[in-house]
């Protein structure tokens, strides 16, 4: 690892440094954050036990790695925040042309962007392995809807698995619109591996994606990065991303648009 961690005094201060620097590197060993901060191991243990009962980090066997995120259920999520959401799924709307043909995942934001696209009165072709978007855009004739195949998963409401990503192969999209669990400088990414791989499968068969996510989900490790960032992503969000997260989509090219 290249690079000298700045020493920051006491223990909070330590680790703070701690937790900055698993979020640089997935994991990392006892001995060498006690070579970064200049202390004694047994120091670090101390510390990482103490991060891992605040449940700010996980602890591995002779090391830490940076927390994976535990995301409540499609139903829990939908009511946590509406405004944000709503003002996401609006800007994302205006942004949706005539005849376009969008991938869209599941997820408590898309499916406000779902109840909002239904609203508009223009033609478009829909593909997803959400049965709530599904559902959501069936009111609207002018919209026609295509369902993946795959296992069905009953806590989200969605198809995944391998025929899901196999059927993605054969379609093409002008847009991918999909949530996130967390963002960080890898990428947007998903808590759950089969959602996560569709995720990523549809935004490479779309010339575009938008990545609805509010700022409660800026730098949120979670279990799947989905994608990298890149300048076909624009991040639609409710404030503006700062630190090592901007400095990464800035770098990588991608777009950010303020609800």
């Amino acid at each position: 690892m290249d690079g000298e961690t700045p020493r920051r005094s006491g223990k909070s201060g330590r680790q703070e440094q701690i937790i900055a620097d698993l979020r640089l590197y997935p994991a990392m060993r006892v001995g060498e954050l006690a070579e970064r901060l200049g202390v004694s191991s047994e120091t670090i243990r101390r510390d990482l036990a103490e991060l891992d009962e605040r449940g700010l980090i996980n602890r591995t066997y002779g090391g830490a790695m940076r927390p994976v995120v535990y995301e409540p259920g499609l139903a829990e999520r939908e009511g946590l925040m509406v405004p944000e959401r709503q003002r996401i799924a609006a800007a994302a709307v205006a942004g949706i042309e005539a005849n376009d043909i969008l991938m869209i995942g599941g997820g408590a934001t898309t499916l406000h962007f779902a109840h909002r696209l239904a609203a508009v009165q223009q033609p478009l072709t829909v593909i997803t392995h959400a049965f709530s978007i599904a559902l959501a855009l069936s009111v609207n004739p002018l919209i026609r809807i295509l369902m993946l195949p795959g296992q069905y998963d009953g806590r989200e409401g969605l198809i995944h698995g391998a025929d899901t990503i196999d059927a993605l192969q054969r379609f093409r999209a002008n847009v991918a619109v999909l949530g996130a669990s967390g963002l960080t400088v890898e990428g947007p990414n998903d808590a759950a591996m089969g959602p996560g791989l569709t995720y990523g499968a549809m935004m490479r068969r779309s010339a575009r994606t938008l990545v609805l996510a509010d700022h409660s989900k800026f730098n949120r490790p979670s279990l799947t990065v989905y994608g990298p960032w890149n300048p076909a992503i624009t991040l639609i969000t409710d404030m503006q991303p700062d630190g090592e997260l901007a400095e990464a989509m800035a770098s990588a090219g991608a777009g950010v648009e303020i609800a």
